[in-house]
């Protein structure tokens, strides 16, 4: 079981990168770009310590944010 702090700390290393992504990619601030991933649906999953998406790394995650924002889905990857 996951528990906040554990939680907290994940997303700690995972959204800087996801962010700094986002703002190199589609040449906007940090903080539009942290605007963009805390209102996403994808956040909201992240937050969601049973999606066990916080074991992701950053780039996969920045792509399934990319996928929500441009067509409106999230696909999750398979399991290996």
């Amino acid at each position: 079981m996951v528990t906040d702090d554990i939680l907290y700390v994940a997303l700690s290393f995972i959204t800087p990168g996801i962010i700094q992504s986002l703002a190199d990619k589609r040449q906007i601030t940090p903080e539009a770009a942290s605007i963009l991933l805390y209102n996403s649906k994808l956040y909201k999953l992240l937050e969601d310590g049973q999606t066990k998406l916080y074991l992701l790394s950053y780039p996969i995650l920045y792509d399934m944010l990319e996928e929500e924002l441009t067509a409106g889905v999230i696909t999750f990857p398979e399991e290996q």
